[in-house]
């Protein structure tokens, strides 16, 4: 994709938010109309939304040939839509936001500076308070502190749903071709460069729940927890030396007790019984995360596509072949 300066191109995966795109569209066109210098393009990828969306956007794109549309066709997941977003963005700056108003376009210049100064590659916003359930806070917080863990960044540099990036990291980015992408360890693995930009967060502007349920919410973690750091099976190693070590001393003291004390005069089979399903418990947990890693290798040696286009609209005729 040929590099445009002074264009902005916005990323926004679409979901279930039919009422509320049209107004996020509106306020990214206001808000850049403040700044002459600067030109936008809307790419919106509707990944299999099962409400209107597609329809909304195509009216849309019909009124404005600076939104493009990308239509997939299955759902692939926020970080597919987000790649495919990116693969089809021509802008310098690269903008990644939801559809549902939750992302404060109104602070676009405030998240800009530091990209466009030359402070860093990549800004992300943070929030002083999310408007999140608990539970959703929760999931939040541990998510944050694995990633940091397995990525060795800091704790607070946290991927959200208002972020910036210059065009060669986006281009870097874009070599990753496997399946199951994941676009905050995609960018720490390509940058360190990073800076937070504090602002207020805004509720979603529609009745719709965020769309990740539980399982989805999971998966997510899952894809976070194996895609860039091997870690989790040195983790795995590290609980077998330590279930080896603990399993031959007290093998060793219940044998003292037994032939040279002579205090034992029945084994406990129920504390030894306890032992052995919590330990087992443990080895299941292990072989299934190794399990997780050589299915990946497996659907990635496939070459299994991170998504699949339907169509595309208001694209170049040879882009949207």
């Amino acid at each position: 994709m040929k590099k445009t300066d002074n264009l902005i191109s916005f990323i926004i995966p679409c979901y279930r938010s039919e009422n509320t795109i049209e107004k996020v569209i509106d306020e990214i066109v206001a808000t850049v109309a403040e700044r002459s210098e600067y030109d936008y393009e809307v790419i919106c990828v509707n990944d299999m939304s099962p409400d209107g969306v597609w329809d909304v956007l195509q009216k849309i794109a019909a009124k404005n040939e600076k939104v493009k549309l990308i239509n997939f066709a299955k759902n692939q997941g926020k970080h597919s839509a987000l790649m495919a977003g990116h693969a089809a963005a021509s802008g310098e700056y690269v903008v990644d936001i939801d559809d549902d108003f939750q992302s404060p376009v109104n602070n676009l210049w405030k998240l800009m500076e530091p990209v466009v100064n030359g402070e860093c590659d990549v800004a992300m916003a943070n929030y002083f308070k999310k408007s999140e359930s608990l539970f959703k806070r929760f999931g939040s917080w541990v998510n944050k502190r694995m990633i940091a863990s397995m990525l060795e960044k800091p704790v607070n540099l946290h991927w959200d749903n208002f972020t910036i990036m210059r065009r060669y990291i986006s281009d870097a980015i874009l070599e990753y071709k496997n399946p199951y992408p994941y676009m905050e360890g995609l960018i720490f693995s390509v940058t360190r460069n990073v800076h937070i930009v504090m602002m207020e967060d805004r509720s979603r502007a529609d009745d719709n729940s965020t769309g990740y349920t539980f399982k989805k919410s999971f998966d997510l973690w899952m894809n976070g927890l194996t895609a860039f750091s091997v870690k989790p099976l040195r983790v795995a190693s590290m609980f077998g030396i330590i279930f080896a070590v603990a399993g031959f001393i007290w093998g060793t003291i219940i044998l003292l007790q037994k032939f040279v004390f002579h205090t034992i005069e029945v084994l406990g089979y129920a504390s030894l019984a306890s032992i052995m399903l919590f330990a087992m418990g443990v080895m299941m947990i292990m072989l299934g995360l190794m399990g997780e890693y050589i299915g990946r290798m497996y659907i990635s040696m496939n070459h299994i596509p991170q998504y699949t286009i339907k169509e595309k609209v208001n694209f170049d005729k040879e882009e949207e072949s």
